[in-house]
């Protein structure tokens, strides 16, 4: 596989919690970066797909009324709290 060097700069103590996770897993910082890198990217499109699916729910009218989930979010500390809003 290729690879490109991708450099940055980090804050000290970020750097130090890197050096001392790639000692104690016994891995390269490199190692430690990609891990996080790769985690941290496979996260965001993650968040992304989920957004773009609450989207089309909402272009398709798939939507609870705001004033009716404010109402049932109220009731919540009543003696007979609303049944969740459908």
């Amino acid at each position: 596989m290729q690879t490109k060097v991708l450099t940055a700069h980090v804050p000290l103590p970020l750097a130090q919690k890197v050096d001392e996770l790639a000692g104690r897993l016994d891995r390269s910082r490199g190692w430690i970066v990609k891990q996080a890198l790769a985690a941290w990217i496979e996260q965001e499109e993650e968040r992304h797909q989920l957004t773009l699916e609450a989207l089309a729910d909402v272009d398709a009218g798939n939507a609870i009324d705001h004033q009716a989930v404010k109402a049932w979010a109220a009731s919540l500390a009543t003696d007979k709290p609303l049944p969740v809003p459908r």
